[in-house]
């Protein structure tokens, strides 16, 4: 069996690509690498996700879960300077090349967190957390992430979460339905949903 994404200290040897990308009025510099989710583009599913995401109305901190090398959250601290965007990971390779990729794009409103899901964030309660979730870890660890989103969550806070129809879109939706106050379908493209869940 290959190694996964979300090992946490990836043993593939290092070969790091650099790419340039648009993304919210944004041209943004980003190195990834083999190990980490996406290593030649910044993949359709964020893109799709990234310039999709609506702010919530309360102030507070976001959160990029699962962040890879960064693409989400540093597109998101770029365009909302105001927020602080926590970045997380359970992949060594991914959380240094979130932190190099962070100072090739002069963004300082970020800490990065090597974390398996919320284990080792701050202990604190957050406006949003943004995740194009580790589908290939199974759906117990994705329907986990969005309970544990819930709890992380102020009241009136949103979870954005974009999945492909084919991996689970209709049962993810189920169960943040179980789980939130308020549940939509956001866009849709090439079988990906957007999902937003508010608290």
């Amino acid at each position: 069996m290959s190694e996964q994404y979300f090992t946490q200290n990836p043993q593939a040897k290092s070969n790091p690509m650099t790419w340039t990308f648009d993304l919210r009025g944004h041209t943004l510099k980003f190195t990834s690498d083999v190990g980490v989710f996406s290593k030649n583009e910044v993949d359709f599913g964020s893109r799709t996700l990234i310039e999709a995401f609506i702010p919530p109305d309360i102030e507070g901190d976001f959160v990029d879960l699962g962040c890879g090398y960064g693409a989400i959250g540093l597109s998101l601290a770029k365009t909302f300077p105001n927020r602080h965007v926590l970045l997380a990971d359970i992949n060594e390779r991914a959380i240094a090349l979130a932190k190099t990729n962070a100072k090739h794009n002069q963004v300082d409103n970020i800490s990065c967190y090597l974390s398996d899901r919320f284990t080792d964030l701050p202990d604190q309660l957050f406006a949003a957390v943004i995740t194009n979730p580790p589908i290939r870890a199974g759906k117990k660890v994705v329907h986990q992430i969005f309970s544990d989103s819930y709890q992380r969550l102020m009241t009136g806070g949103e979870l954005w979460v974009v999945i492909q129809k084919k991996q689970g879109a209709p049962s993810a939706i189920q169960k943040l339905n179980d789980l939130f106050a308020k549940v939509e379908t956001v866009k849709k493209s090439k079988g990906y949903f957007i999902i937003r869940a508010k608290k």
